[in-house]
């Protein structure tokens, strides 16, 4: 991983009493002056020659200091929030954001590290490249950035889901006051190329951010090469080796350009003392938004004048859904006569004039101001909305000196709430020009206490300029209509055994296609060594079968022989809940292949209690990729889908209950298929990761034990683009060859010969489960986390919590080691054995969440060692 942070310049210490030069104590980042080359002019709120630090205020108060490059104060400023996870704000000078600003400077500086990214990959990576920016701040800086690039398209984030579009991926930003990201490119194959990722946020401080986006979009669409921008580089001395770290994890080359660097020293208890000045001064009334309210009563409301801006057909107005260099030649032609119509309707006298934008909506704003500012001899400045709520101060040493408040006015998804403009009152301009788009052109907008009349108190002329929202394309209402009603008959119906498992007919319908003939499966090791370097994903090749030895396949039967009971109980548990509370007549989907012995056993239990024949089919599920669309478009046409119940048969951590939640999602938007309950029902919920369950222990289910030889004789499922097509369903293997050791039909007949046992035992926990709070609590979550970073290995898909994904570590993957809660009983026999024959070592912990936990080898190639620096066995 390489770090590009600029060259040359001094460093000091940013603090209450000023800028201190020297040496930085402490780890911030490389030296670095402040404007990265090429920038025009300076920034608003400079430092030097005696002039006030704009984040003094809270330096004085809370003993805060940025350490790190000369001119990072003249970027950077401070501010206080109300956010239970850091009070503190930097606040950008050069953002565009929060304080008013020259357009071009604005621009300049997101043009410039662009230039230099396009210097670091050389012009025929950069035309391979992508530019990613992140909602909702740094949206016009991600597409300034593309434009230095100059032959790379663009796409931004966006917390505004759009009907008919689906994602492409999403991501939480932890320490944001709203965290949803989503990934909706109109184009599906716009992040799905090998060439360059480019990811631009204005500040990058964690890192967090940064690496769960490229975690997401590398298990889906891997690639070579990463480079992250940002205007300042703000890491901590903790967080300094983790990109390095990561790097070598995925095996990828990244890259880090950044126009100033440092870090933010903060004293202890600075959390708990902010919030604590954020309370007094809202309680106290004394922010200027308070100040304001006497000069906005009985001031009369002018109308805003509205701008007819000409913009160009089929443009889009942002990076929402993906935005070309073919898109930049032709806003360029346009945006002369643009600016030249905003400049006509300004008033003749005015000479401060301010272009704000609206939240996500930056990057049109932004180049109108740019193009204005060339155009008249006014003073021209540059903001947008947002909805982050941050305390305003009146002190020249604080960098939020007013703002602005009103009611959202388009419709977000998330419902009504306040949104935010900062430093405009007081700020003297004579003009304000408001751009948004026209999804956000509503009478919320024009309301007596929206933002048009919140502006009209505080300036004497207020435009307003929309651009239309972009619209991608979609298919017209006339192919919609035969995609809708033709394809689902086009896909072939389920396959069912004996031709296809050993499930009798009536048991289960397969909603794969057969791939019985095609040789897929690798060696574990190579297949781990191609996982976990990018170059592969798990679901295009399968794992060899493992063959039991007699000793393991005793063990089987013994367990199963001990635990049938507890199961037919959990089953019955399962079973009657979602009867209860789901349909009283369900279509059980199991998602293949660990959920099939669990939906045929309660598909039994509903026969055998209530006299039901529920439809049971099984479908495929792939973490990164989703669920099989054509399985569901298939289940839409022949059932409700209010219906359809999800069944799998454990939680471990949680990832496929959050996979297929996402999943139904993206399948609704694209479809327009609603009533899919993403709720999974399960027959053991150790992570606490759904509502429907059987039981919360972690024990062993003997069909965990084995892989096809207990689940009907059927691999585990396979999406893989030259096998599986677009209107093709997941592909799987039946292996007949191994029908002499299949234990398929005697597992579920233990099981079910138990259930006249377990009838009372089950009315009495479904009793009390109704009457319990059965909300997730995701501490599964939480502990695989814990877990992850404990050993070392930092990346909680290598973790594999409960005895059932313990046990798939070792018969699929190669383990590194097993953590085993001090005690486990029988319920590990298997484990042990399998470990052994592993070389595999199995450490006793006292205090585990789970009976067990698998942990991957990390970092695995042949050869590799682990994180504890020895040699795996395998």
């Amino acid at each position: 991983m390489k770090n590009a942070v600029n060259d040359g310049g001094g460093a000091g210490v940013w603090s209450a009493t000023g800028f201190r030069p020297g040496t930085k104590a402490g780890a911030g980042a490389g030296p670095g002056a402040g404007s990265p080359s090429g920038t025009p002019g300076g920034a608003d709120g400079d430092t030097r020659d005696g002039e006030i630090w704009s984040g003094c205020w809270v330096a004085e108060r809370l003993g805060v200091e940025l350490v790190g490059d000369e001119g990072l104060g003249e970027l950077l400023g401070l501010a206080l929030r109300r956010n239970p996870k850091r009070a503190h704000l930097l606040v950008s000078h050069v953002l565009g954001k929060h304080i008013p600003q020259s357009p071009a400077v604005v621009y300049g500086y997101g043009f410039a590290l662009g230039l230099r990214v396009r210097d670091l990959l050389g012009e025929d990576e950069a035309r391979r490249a992508v530019v990613l920016g992140y909602a909702e701040t740094a949206t016009g800086l991600g597409h300034s950035v593309a434009d230095g690039v100059g032959l790379a398209p663009c796409l931004h984030s966006t917390r505004r889901p759009v009907d008919g579009v689906a994602r492409a991926g999403g991501f939480e930003e932890s320490h944001s006051h709203a965290t949803s990201h989503l990934l909706l490119p109109e184009n599906p194959g716009l992040l799905a190329g090998d060439g360059p990722l480019v990811l631009v946020d204005d500040e990058f401080s964690t890192g967090n951010t940064v690496l769960n986006t490229i975690r997401d979009l590398h298990e889906r669409y891997p690639r070579d090469r990463y480079v992250i921008v940002a205007l300042v580089d703000m890491r901590s001395a903790a967080d300094l080796g983790r990109l390095d770290d990561f790097a070598r994890e995925i095996g990828a080359h990244v890259d880090l350009v950044t126009a100033a660097s440092g870090t933010v020293r903060l004293p202890e208890g600075v959390l708990e003392k902010g919030q604590a000045l954020v309370a007094r001064y809202e309680s106290e009334a004394e922010a200027p938004e308070a100040q304001e309210a006497p000069e906005a009563q009985g001031a009369p409301v002018r109308p805003a004048l509205r701008v007819e801006l000409g913009w160009p057909a089929g443009i889009p107005d942002g990076g929402r859904h993906g935005f070309t260099p073919e898109h930049r030649v032709c806003l360029e032609g346009a945006l002369p006569a643009m600016a030249a119509r905003i400049a006509d309707a300004l008033p003749s006298d005015a000479r401060r004039v301010l272009v704000l934008g609206f939240e996500e909506l930056m990057y049109a704003p932004l180049r109108l101001g740019v193009a204005l500012e060339k155009l008249t001899d006014a003073e021209v400045r540059y903001s947008t909305t947002t909805r982050s709520p941050v305390l305003a101060v009146d002190d020249p040493g604080y960098a939020i000196r007013t703002r602005l408040v009103f009611p959202a006015h388009d419709n977000p998804a998330d419902g009504p709430g306040d949104r935010y403009a900062y430093n405009v009152a007081g700020a003297g301009f004579d003009a304000v020009v408001a751009v948004v788009d026209s999804t956000a052109d509503t009478p919320e907008l024009h309301a007596p206490d929206g933002l048009l009349a919140r502006l009209s108190a505080h300036t004497p002329s207020v435009l307003l300029a929309v651009v239309p929202s972009y619209a991608p394309a979609r298919p017209s209402a006339e192919s919609s209509t035969v995609s809708s009603t033709e394809r689902p008959f086009m896909l072939p119906e389920p396959l069912r055994g004996p031709e296809f498992s050993s499930y009798a007919p009536d048991e289960v319908g397969w909603l794969l296609q057969d791939l019985s003939d095609t040789k897929l499966e690798a060696p574990t090791e190579e297949r781990e060594e191609a996982i976990q370097s990018g170059g592969a994903h798990y679901a295009e090749s399968l794992p060899v079968e493992y063959q039991p030895s007699d000793a393991y396949q005793e063990l089987f039967h013994n367990a199963l022989a001990v635990s049938a009971t507890r199961i037919a109980q959990a089953v019955g548990v399962v079973t009657e809940t979602v009867l209860a509370e789901r349909s009283p007549r369900p279509v059980l989907v199991s998602l293949a292949r660990a959920g099939t012995p669990v939906g045929v056993l309660m598909r039994r239990w509903a026969q055998h209690r209530h006299g039901l024949d529920l439809p049971h089919y099984a479908v495929s599920i792939v973490r990164g990729r989703g669920i099989d669309a054509n399985a569901l478009r298939w289940l839409a046409a022949h059932h409700d889908p209010a219906d359809i119940v999800f069944v799998d048969g454990w939680t471990g951590k949680g990832a496929i209950t959050r996979e297929l939640a996402q999943a139904v999602e993206e399948f609704e938007a694209s479809d327009g298929i609603t009533g899919f309950d993403p709720e999974i029902a399960v027959l053991a919920d150790p992570g606490s990761c759904v509502r429907t369950y059987g039981t919360r222990e972690d024990f062993l289910i003997p069909s965990a034990c084995l892989n096809s030889t207990v689940s009907g004789l059927i691999s585990r499922t396979v999406l893989r683009a030259d096998l599986v097509g677009e209107h093709d369903y997941h592909g799987a293997k039946f292996y007949r060859e191994l029908a002499a050791a299949d234990v398929s039909v005697a597992f579920l007949d233990a099981v079910s010969d138990r259930f006249d046992a377990v009838d009372e035992a089950v009315d009495a926990q479904v009793k009390e489960l109704l009457s319990t709070d059965r909300s997730p609590t995701w501490q599964g979550w939480a502990a695989v986390e814990r877990i992850s970073e404990e050993y070392g290995i930092h990346d909680v898909n290598l973790v594999k919590p409960g005895v059932g994904e313990a046990t798939r570590v070792l018969l699929r993957r190669v383990p590194w080691k097993i953590l085993a809660r001090a005690g486990a009983g029988a319920d590990l026999d298997h484990v042990r054995l399998l470990a052994e024959q592993r070389g595999v070592p199995v450490e006793e912990v006292a205090e585990l969440p789970y009976t067990c936990v698998g942990l991957i080898h990390p970092k695995y190639t042949r050869g590799a060692t682990g994180a504890d620096g020895k040699a795996v066995s395998v």
